[in-house]
């Protein structure tokens, strides 16, 4: 049997709100809310924003332990609750690690070029590594474009980071009228991303079709308003876990059986080699 797939539900993000959609959550009850409906369709993670009063996006220790409490009550241990370290142009990496210390999250996002960008001093990021590994926190690496793999490989190597596979997150798009192409899946499929665990972002009304590739060539889906507000027919989705039902739809032809959390915790980091390696590229 392939590897299940996962469905990991991104409910709001950084930049969105009330205006983009007045379904999107914003307070820790409509999280908690978002990622219940998610999971009954589909979802195995909810990828975790906060705000603060104003709508804005914050790393705040205190407004995470309510967001993850919420969703805890909602949904018990059925979902990986993932919180995110971006900076949006306003924190910095010691703030970004000041955070992971103080939560000791089940599960985090960092970007490598904010975490450790290019010709930064590497000592605190591989000490923070170091500790999410003795810790057990299941850390996922984002990467914006394919030429971060070779930089991935490079860390590995030096002991910067953990030996691979890794957990990455592979972004399309950006917050564009066009969001995310096919050539950009097609560099990162090249470049050979099937050797880590890794899941896929899309930006825009094309998400479901880009996650349907990714399925089928070994990855993972993060879906949801974070990136796309849209359903695969053009409609404004009516809230988060309409895209996800439509996500889990579209990649069932890749074979693959839907993962649970329980599934997704089992195989984190682990060799994925059971599941399909780029058979569409």
């Amino acid at each position: 049997m392939s590897a299940p797939f996962a469905i990991a539900v991104a409910p709001n993000g950084a930049r969105r709100g009330r205006a983009d959609h007045p379904r999107l959550p914003l307070t820790a009850p409509e999280i908690a809310r978002d990622a219940a409906e998610a999971l009954e369709a589909g979802a195995a993670m909810i990828h975790l924003h906060v705000r603060d009063a104003a709508g804005a996006h914050v790393l705040d220790a205190d407004l995470y332990r309510e967001a993850v409490d919420a969703v805890r009550r909602a949904v018990g241990d059925r979902l990986v609750i993932q919180i995110t370290t971006e900076a949006v142009g306003r924190y910095t990496a010691p703030e970004q690690i000041a955070l992971i210390d103080a939560l000791r999250p089940e599960s985090v996002s960092i970007a490598l070029r904010e975490i450790l960008p290019e010709g930064a001093d590497e000592t605190a990021a591989a000490a923070l590594f170091q500790r999410m590994e003795g810790a057990g926190i299941l850390h996922q690496i984002i990467i914006y474009e394919a030429a971060e793999l070779q930089r991935l490989d490079d860390l590995a190597a030096r002991g910067v980071l953990p030996d691979g596979p890794l957990a990455l997150m592979a972004v399309c798009g950006r917050y564009t009228e066009t969001g995310a192409t096919d050539g950009e899946l097609d560099a990162y499929l090249t470049a050979g991303i099937g050797r880590h665990q890794w899941m896929l972002c899309a930006f825009g009304p094309d998400e479901t079709r880009f996650m349907a590739r990714a399925a089928s060539a070994g990855g993972h889906a993060r879906v949801g308003f974070e990136n796309n507000l849209w359903l695969p027919d053009g409609t404004l989705a009516p809230d988060n876990a309409a895209i996800v039902a439509a996500t889990a739809a579209a990649c069932a032809g890749s074979g693959r059986p839907l993962a649970t959390a329980d599934d997704l915790r089992a195989g984190w980091r682990h060799s994925n080699e059971a599941a399909p390696q780029n058979s569409e590229a």
